[in-house]
C-alpha cells in the first residue's frame, strides 16, 4: 500500500515530540507500509533537507533506546520532506495537491496538528482543491473546540468536506497497550464479566495525574483548563469503556454506539450538582521529587489574576441497570505528586465473613501509565500459626501482578504509533465519532456555564500533592477513599 501522510503545522510540538518519534519506530519495527511518503508542512522557510536536519536534531534528544543511528535515520528521513504552506492561502493548497498528484498514493493522511481554530478554513480549502476524494483521510487533534458550540461548527466544516468515515477524531489514550488490554479483559475473557455491574462493584475511580506544570504551554492552557484538556476527552473516553455494554462485533461503529451510549446515561449536572460533586483547584508553589516548582500564577503567560482550574475530581452517576448506584469519580491535575494514569474498579466486601479483623475489599488496578499492567488485590492466608482467639488466621492482602512489558516483551507500540498506524490503515476503532464528542461536550457544559458564574469555588494545593483537600472529602462523603490515600 503506498500512502502519502501530510502534518500540517509539521514544525509544532506535537509533530516533533510525538508524531514523527512515533512514525520512526513503526518503521523500525517494520509496521510502516512500504512505498510511503512524509510530508511536513509549515510557514517556515525551509527545504527538504533543512527539514531533515532539523527533525535528526531533534529525534537525537529522544531516550536512548528510542534514539535512531546516522544509518537508521538516513533510511526513515529519505521518505520525509517538507513544502511551505500558507495555511491561509488557497494557492499554497493548489501546490499540495500538485505534490501529491505527481504519484497519486493509493492511502492520503492529512493530520491536522494545529491549533483547532484552523480545522475549518483547511478542511474547506482541502475541498476545494480536490483534496477528499474517497482516497484521504483526516485526522483531527485534540481540543475539538472550546464547549459544544464551537464542537458542532467544527463538525458542521468537516462534514461539509468529508464523510464520517474520513474524519478521524484522535485521543490517544485510546491507543495505549492497556487500553486495549480493558476491552481484552472484559470481552476476551469471562472470568470478570459477570462481576462487572453493580451487585459486585462498590465505586470505580479513574485517575490521570501529572507531576509536571503547564511548562512553555501557559497561553495555551489557561485558555483550555484541565476539564477541557483532559475530562472532556480522555477520561470520559475511559469511563465509557469501562461502563460500556458488549457490543455485539469489534466493527468500529458496535463499539462506538455502545460507548455512546454511556455518555448518554450519564447524570447530568446543574447548579447545586456541580457545587456538590465538582472540585476544581489550582496548584500553588511546592516541590517536586525534592525540587522546588513555581505555583500555576507564576508560570510563564499565565495571567497574574487567573482562575483557571490545573485539578479538577467529580464524582458521577451512569443511569441505566448494569451501574446504578454505582460512584464514578474522575480526577486529573497538573503537579501533583506522581505521574501516574490508573483504573481502579473497587469491589463489594464479602457480604458475610467467617474469618477474624478487618478485610479490605478486593479491587483491580489497570495501570495506564508510566507502568503498563493489571494488579488484583485480593485476601489470602498465610498459613501461619499466629491466630487470634477464634482459631482462625487473620487474611492477609496479596495482589496478582501482570506487567505487559514483561509479559509481552516484543511487539509493543505506543498510543500515537498505533493511531498513525490505525489511521494509515482505515481502522476506525480508535477514533472519536462525531456523537460521541459532542455528547461528551453537552454533559461537561453545565460545569463550564456553573463555573463561569462564580470564580470562588477554585481551590488551591501545593505542588507535589494530591490535589485539595476538598476532592478527599468529596469521595469520604460516601465512605471510600482515592487509591493512595489507603
Amino acid at each position: 500500500m503506498s500512502f502519502d501522510l501530510v502534518f500540517f503545522g509539521g514544525t509544532g510540538d506535537l509533530t516533533w515530540r510525538k508524531l514523527m518519534p512515533a512514525l520512526f519506530q513503526a518503521w523500525r519495527h517494520g509496521k510502516l507500509p512500504a512505498g510511503g511518503r512524509i510530508l511536513a508542512v509549515a510557514r517556515d522557510e525551509r527545504n527538504h533537507n533543512s527539514y531533515r536536519e532539523w527533525l535528526k536534531e531533534r529525534l537525537a534528544a529522544a531516550e536512548p533506546a528510542k534514539r535512531p543511528t546516522d544509518d537508521e535515520f538516513a533510511q526513515f528521513a529519505a521518505m520525509v520532506h517538507y513544502l511551505r504552506m500558507d495555511l491561509s492561502q488557497p494557492t499554497d493548497y493548489a501546490a499540495l495537491r500538485d505534490w501529491l498528484a505527481c504519484r497519486c498514493a493509493d492511502t492520503v493522511v492529512m493530520y491536522l496538528a494545529t491549533s483547532p481554530h484552523l480545522f475549518p478554513v483547511i478542511c474547506e480549502q482541502l475541498g476545494k482543491v480536490g483534496l477528499n476524494h474517497p482516497g484521504v483521510r483526516v485526522v483531527l487533534e485534540k481540543p475539538l473546540g472550546h464547549d459544544l458550540a464551537s464542537a458542532q461548527a467544527i463538525n458542521r466544516a468537516v462534514s461539509a468536506v468529508f464523510t464520517e468515515r474520513q474524519a478521524l477524531r484522535i485521543d490517544h489514550y485510546l491507543g495505549k497497550p492497556s487500553v486495549q488490554n480493558l476491552m481484552a479483559l472484559r470481552f476476551g475473557n469471562v472470568l470478570f464479566e459477570p462481576l462487572w455491574r453493580r451487585e459486585s462493584i462498590a465505586n470505580i475511580q479513574i485517575t490521570l495525574a501529572e507531576s509536571l506544570g503547564v511548562g512553555t504551554r501557559g497561553d495555551f492552557y489557561d485558555r483550555t483548563g484541565a476539564l477541557r484538556d483532559m475530562v472532556q476527552n480522555h477520561a470520559l473516553q475511559l469511563l465509557t469503556m469501562v461502563a460500556m455494554e458488549p457490543p455485539s462485533s469489534a466493527h468500529a461503529d458496535a463499539i462506538r454506539d455502545e460507548k455512546l451510549k454511556v455518555l448518554r446515561s450519564l447524570k447530568p449536572f446543574d447548579e447545586s450538582s456541580v457545587t456538590r460533586d465538582v472540585i476544581r483547584g489550582q496548584y500553588r508553589a511546592g516541590a517536586i521529587e525534592g525540587q522546588a516548582v513555581p505555583g500555576y500564577l507564576d508560570e510563564a503567560k499565565v495571567p497574574a489574576d487567573s482562575c483557571t482550574e490545573t485539578f479538577v475530581a467529580l464524582r458521577c452517576e451512569i443511569q441505566n441497570w448494569r451501574w446504578a448506584g454505582v460512584p464514578f469519580y474522575l480526577r486529573t491535575g497538573k503537579r501533583l505528586a506522581h505521574r501516574h494514569a490508573e483504573i481502579v474498579v473497587n469491589f463489594r466486601p464479602t457480604p458475610h465473613s467467617i474469618f477474624p479483623g478487618a478485610q479490605s475489599p478486593n479491587k483491580l488496578v489497570i495501570k495506564l501509565q508510566p507502568d503498563d499492567g493489571l494488579e488484583l488485590h485480593l485476601l489470602a492466608a498465610k498459613g501461619s500459626v499466629h491466630t487470634l482467639g477464634s482459631g482462625q488466621e487473620v487474611l492477609s492482602p496479596v495482589s496478582l501482578d501482570l506487567d505487559f512489558d514483561k509479559a509481552f516483551p516484543t511487539e509493543r507500540v505506543g498510543a500515537y504509533e498505533r493511531m498513525l498506524l490505525d489511521a494509515l490503515a482505515g481502522r476506525l476503532n480508535l477514533f472519536v465519532r462525531s456523537d460521541e464528542q459532542e455528547q461528551a461536550w453537552r454533559w461537561v457544559e453545565p460545569i463550564l456555564h456553573s463555573w463561569s458564574k462564580d470564580s470562588s469555588g477554585l481551590r488551591t494545593y501545593a505542588a507535589g500533592s494530591w490535589g485539595p483537600a476538598a476532592a478527599s472529602a468529596l469521595i469520604g462523603r460516601d465512605g471510600y477513599a482515592w487509591a493512595e490515600e489507603y
